[in-house]
């Protein structure tokens, strides 16, 4: 059964976006056979974004940025450097007060619908808002390898190699805003997965992420505010981008969605048996030992599928990372 009940045809992404920048791609973006790195380049190129990517350890991450912001050719001539190292180069020059990021990869045999398509594309329509209102001092990061194989640790994370890159650049102390799973759903979550590291870590617990972290969340809390957001959320939700960011020393605060009925009896769960949090963060649920939103419940599988996601409440995300970068919203969101 669809989880969130029988789904009426106007809420298909192409009926609602038949010809909107970025959407008009997205059922091809999905395609269990889609080459999902060309078709995120090719699409950036079609919306005429400024963008670069960097290659590290092995993964392709898209940088996408203001006109100017980041200007790759001043170093690249350096000689027996290798792209890390030239890119680490450039980001040193580079002073920006909010990045936004979401992962392009998903896991083999999914479509990735809601893990992570929905965002990358929200994040595409919010670069191409701030590019039309001029606006300049942000980043937008498609991360690779978020999704881990099994046996893997964090260190494997794509976006722990990316923040290890970014720290040496002086980015330790930049606002880092992960976005996850925003395909589903009308109610904010602003997660609280990262104090679970805090508190099981002795080093991260007095560090100065915990003041990062704080910071982020009630920028996020005040976003939302200022937007008249009425359905927000602070709740534990399982492990994104912000592991890897967080384990190689740089605060990331995750932001995703979930129907409101899904989130309501989340809190109610956690309520009743707080302790289950921490399972729920690993994603290492026993049976029948706790409340997995069924939102949360299909990701990484072949029930990822477009027909599950509510885009009508898409530009809420927009709306929200426009604002967390301007402080007010513009014209066009």
């Amino acid at each position: 059964m669809n989880i969130l009940g029988t789904q009426k045809k106007k809420q298909d992404i192409q009926d609602i976006f038949p010809r909107e920048i970025p959407y008009y791609c997205f059922k091809e973006f999905i395609a269990l056979d889609a080459d999902r790195f060309t078709m995120l380049k090719n699409l950036l190129d079609n919306v005429r974004l400024c963008y670069t990517v960097c290659h590290i350890k092995g993964n392709r991450h898209f940088f996408v940025y203001p006109k100017g912001l980041i200007t790759v050719n001043t170093v690249s001539s350096v000689k027996n450097c290798s792209p890390e190292l030239i890119f680490q180069k450039a980001l040193a020059k580079v002073h920006v007060t909010t990045v936004l990021a979401a992962h392009y990869d998903r896991a083999a045999g999914s479509p990735g619908a809601n893990d992570n398509s929905a965002a990358v594309f929200e994040l595409i329509k919010t670069a191409h808002i701030l590019k039309m209102d001029n606006i300049g001092n942000w980043l937008i990061i498609f991360t690779d390898k978020e999704e881990l194989k099994f046996g893997d640790s964090l260190v494997d994370q794509g976006a722990y190699t990316l923040a290890k890159a970014l720290k040496k650049g002086g980015f330790d102390k930049t606002q880092v805003f992960i976005f996850d799973c925003c395909g589903i759903g009308d109610t904010l979550v602003i997660s609280t997965a990262v104090d679970h590291m805090l508190k099981n870590d002795e080093a991260l617990r007095f560090s100065r992420s915990r003041h990062l972290i704080a910071q982020m969340r009630e920028r996020a809390l005040t976003t939302a505010r200022n937007i008249r957001m009425e359905k927000v959320l602070l709740a534990p939700t399982p492990f994104s981008d912000d592991a890897g960011f967080f384990r190689a020393g740089i605060a990331a605060q995750t932001i995703t969605v979930l129907p409101a009925h899904e989130a309501a009896e989340l809190v109610s769960f956690l309520r009743v048996k707080p302790d289950f949090a921490t399972a729920l963060v690993s994603k290492q649920e026993s049976s029948g030992a706790g409340f997995i939103p069924p939102t949360w419940a299909i990701l990484n599988t072949a029930e990822d599928t477009m027909d599950k996601l509510t885009p009508r409440f898409f530009q809420n995300i927009v709306t929200f990372a426009y604002t967390l970068v301007t402080g007010w919203r513009g014209r066009y969101t």
